[in-house]
């Protein structure tokens, strides 16, 4: 099924988690000098119309990235600064944001030079706007299913790796195929560094996915929640972010953040975490 597009979703609750966790990783890796070869499993599109149709739709940034952002002087952790001036920089005259920032443009605004990215993306329209976007930031991009693509492209040239896997799980078969293509993936490449994003949803659908990597070889996986406190009766309640070998010093950092969207109340969200499989 190639019927999703994340214009319909973008800057929601579940991006806000998905971008600070992916902008706080690629902050401390490149605390150190040693390239890092970045992928980006489902990549969308770069950039997303705020105003357009499809965003106001669903209007699901409302209550995501737009509610948060005349409240960011609430934010305590300095963590929060790189992703809030990029965003900066997406407001329009009236200091409303106008656009949002796909998970590859998030990848092509920290990459350094030696850094490499490759994005992958499978829906054609989502693909052109993606290839129009990504011959002027030095993205790499691959019209292939992208767990399959990871796969091929492993263990990378660089000696570090970085990579997101967020598919949007229409198929109720993605959770089995994310699961097994994160194990194969750290057995080609212990030392990566994987975020896995996952919907919480009324259905209980993501739980195979949880309790297979829980039960996995995989070691060293963190596990981050941000729960809806007025949740729908349908559909996500809630968004999971899956860090397999973190930065040193990443659980502190990322629960402070996650803590200071808890302490917005406007912002209605609950936020955990705890190591779903230790070292």
């Amino acid at each position: 099924m190639l019927s999703y597009l994340h214009a319909f979703h973008a800057g929601n609750f579940a991006d806000v988690q998905k971008h600070a966790a992916l902008v706080l990783t690629l902050v401390m890796m490149q605390a150190k000098k040693s390239p890092i070869a970045c992928f980006d499993s489902h990549a969308g599109s770069a950039l997303y119309d705020l105003t357009s149709e499809r965003a106001r739709k669903t209007a699901e940034a409302d209550a995501g990235v737009q509610r948060l952002w005349p409240l960011r002087p609430a934010l305590a952790s300095a963590d929060w600064q790189p992703l809030l001036e990029v965003l900066r920089r997406h407001t329009g005259k009236d200091d409303q944001l106008q656009s949002y920032p796909g998970s590859p443009a998030w990848f092509a605004e920290f990459a350094r030079p030696g850094d490499t990215i490759t994005a992958f993306e499978l829906h054609p329209t989502e693909g052109r706007s993606l290839e129009a976007w990504a011959s002027s930031a030095g993205v790499r991009v691959v019209q292939q299913d992208g767990l399959t693509g990871l796969l091929k492209r492993l263990p990378p040239a660089q000696p570090r790796l970085l990579t997101l896997i967020d598919p949007s799980y229409e198929i109720k078969d993605d959770y089995g195929q994310v699961a097994d293509t994160l194990i194969r993936a750290w057995q080609k490449c212990r030392h990566g560094v994987y975020l896995i994003w996952y919907p919480i949803l009324t259905s209980g659908l993501q739980q195979p996915l949880i309790d297979a990597l829980e039960k996995g070889p995989v070691r060293k996986i963190l596990r981050s929640e941000v729960m809806l406190e007025q949740p729908p009766e349908r559909g996500m309640v809630g968004s999971g972010m899956l860090v397999v070998n973190p930065p040193w010093g990443f659980e502190p950092r990322f629960a402070a953040m996650m803590n200071d969207l808890r302490g917005i109340d406007r912002l209605g969200i609950t936020a955990s975490q705890t190591w779903l499989v230790p070292e």
